[in-house]
């Protein structure tokens, strides 16, 4: 019984479900499908036991090891980071409600300049690999700090607000610098 909270709790660590949005609710939610009809978001493997760190550290070739909610902290120094996305950078979502929780997810898709589309593991909290998954940037100023996931299994955007600290891109400061 222990190892299943165990287990429970780490699958935990990366995200929650969210919510549908409420009808009459964000008037910043587009009203058409933010994606492809030939490409929608989807679970592509339901068996794959992963958390959503090493999925993304192998998908964008960062080399950072550790706790999701590590991320960003360990970026500094290393990797360039910034409140701009761009195809294969790694977006670093704060835990909902909780600082001690948080996300990684690969970028694949700029969209507009307010929807990219991610790959990313484990966000319904079952090891699962989700990909074309749209994420959409909520925040007053546009700068990707507050974001919206769509919810795939519900097919349509998820009712929680996620905090972000930024895109951490695949390349090494040390190796720019050499060059």
């Amino acid at each position: 019984m222990l190892g299943l909270a165990g287990l429970a709790f780490a699958l935990a660590a990366c995200a929650s479900t969210p919510a549908p949005i409420a009808a009459g609710g964000p008037t910043s939610a587009p009203v058409a499908r933010p994606y492809e009809p030939s490409a929608p978001p989807q679970v592509a493997d339901y068996a794959a036991r992963l958390q959503c760190v090493p999925f993304a550290r192998n998908a964008s070739g960062i080399e950072i090891y550790g706790d999701a909610n590590t991320w960003w902290r360990q970026a500094e120094g290393r990797y360039p980071r910034s409140s701009s996305p761009a195809p294969g950078s790694v977006y670093v979502i704060r835990g909902y409600n909780n600082p001690g929780r948080g996300h990684v997810s690969v970028v694949t898709e700029i969209v507009s300049s307010r929807v990219i589309r991610v790959d990313h593991a484990n966000w319904l909290n079952g090891g699962e690999i989700s990909v074309n998954v749209p994420v959409m940037d909520v925040s007053p100023e546009n700068d990707w700090s507050e974001v919206r996931v769509w919810h795939i299994p519900g097919g349509h955007w998820g009712g929680r607000i996620y905090s972000a600290q930024g895109f951490i891109h695949p390349f090494s400061l040390q190796m720019a610098a050499a060059s």
